[in-house]
């Protein structure tokens, strides 16, 4: 027996039994296989280099060093995570500058109006580092994580207003975040290898200024319960949050996360997996992972960023693999969404979906030069399912 059939056997005899979506209307119990996509095969590439389903079109919104068409603002070098945010007359792309200091690191806004057609592009964070990924609010902010040691999360706010530091979320290399409304907690992963999942838990919800940080407890399986224990010092000096609490569970070098309906999804790049957690029953398994595709070979590797769509999709971007945006449907099928041709040295960073839902921006982070200061910002528009 092969590694990859060793593993599958081992997570279907883990008796694994949450639904990775709640809109699966069976019960699935392993992680997601090769299947066609949605959408139909890719074409060949377009003008941008980009293979997308029929039906589909790209635009480019912006360059690294360059001023955003239609303002008089330069777009950030080695552009990350990103999110959307209405308005009221448009919307606003918000997205992650992964460079220091001095090199520029923070985030910048895109304006659009009702037609996606460009009005403003600004500064929202100055001056902080390797801003990597982060998450978006129920109230309108984007928080701003830094993928450095003691890394600290920024409170941005893309309708207007100054950033905030928010230490009380912790202190360590943080990587994205994810709001969830019906706990009022926030989700935190980190990039180490052996990297932790945490919650930060309000005294108010709508103010991150004060709160408890919480990690994950659990066993060593890729399936079973958890529970939260309290970080008795999210400054992690001279101690490590990672290295606070016994009984901590390891991920290999957290990434993306996205929440929705109860369940909480994270990616973990060491080991190209996709972990979920049943919120409602307090239990995890994965998702996703490379070596539990069978038959191979699999699609996605190099996992990254994650967000999802109304329709309860996943859209799970590549650092590496192949440049693709891979899609895993609600009843646990994968498959290629686009691919970004001739771009091997950069990754594909910040997918996120318009309000209505037919615009998916993302970013390649050193576009075709493999340098920071080559990132190129992207619009996908078509029939996505919502």
């Amino acid at each position: 027996m092969d590694r990859r059939n060793m593993l599958r056997a081992t997570v279907l005899g883990a008796g694994a039994v949450a639904l990775p979506f709640t809109a699966w209307s069976a019960a699935y119990a392993a992680p997601a296989q090769n299947a066609p996509g949605p959408y139909g095969p890719l074409q060949p590439a377009n003008s941008h280099g980009i293979q997308l389903p029929a039906g589909f079109t790209s635009q480019i919104v912006a360059r690294s060093g360059q001023v955003v068409p239609g303002t008089s603002y330069t777009w950030h070098n080695a552009p990350d995570g990103g999110a959307v945010f209405a308005n009221g007359s448009g919307w606003v792309y918000v997205s992650n500058s992964e460079t220091s200091a001095g090199s520029g690191g923070g985030a910048s806004r895109i304006v659009f109006d009702a037609n996606g057609t460009v009005t403003g592009a600004s500064r929202i964070l100055s001056g902080t580092n390797n801003n990597c990924a982060g998450g978006r609010t129920p109230w309108n902010t984007w928080l701003s994580c830094e993928e450095v040691s003691l890394g600290r999360v920024w409170e941005t706010y893309p309708l207007g207003g100054a950033a905030v530091v928010r230490p009380a979320m912790g202190r360590f290399k943080h990587e994205a975040a994810a709001a969830d409304p019906d706990r009022r907690v926030i989700y935190l992963t980190e990039d180490e290898t052996n990297g932790k999942f945490y919650r930060f838990v309000p005294n108010t919800w709508g103010d991150l200024s004060t709160g408890t940080l919480q990690v994950m407890v659990a066993g060593s399986g890729t399936s079973g319960s958890f529970s939260w224990a309290t970080v008795p010092d999210p400054d992690g000096s001279p101690t490590a949050t990672r290295s606070q609490v016994s009984g901590a569970k390891s991920f290999n070098g957290g990434e993306g996360c996205h929440y929705s309906d109860d369940r909480v999804w994270f990616t973990t790049k060491g080991d190209n997996r996709i972990w979920q957690l049943n919120l409602t029953t307090n239990t995890y398994e994965l998702a996703y992972d490379d070596n539990l595709v069978n038959p191979g070979p699999a699609p996605l590797t190099g996992v990254d960023n994650i967000t999802g769509s109304s329709f309860g999709d996943l859209y799970v971007a590549e650092d590496g693999g192949n440049m693709e945006i891979c899609v895993i449907t609600p009843d646990g099928r994968i498959s290629v969404f686009l691919r970004i041709t001739g771009q091997s040295s950069s990754e594909i960073c910040g997918p996120a979906f318009t309000p209505v839902g037919n615009r998916l921006y993302f970013s390649s982070q050193r576009g075709t030069s493999g340098s920071s200061s080559g990132g190129i910002t992207y619009c996908v528009t078509g029939p996505f399912r919502t």
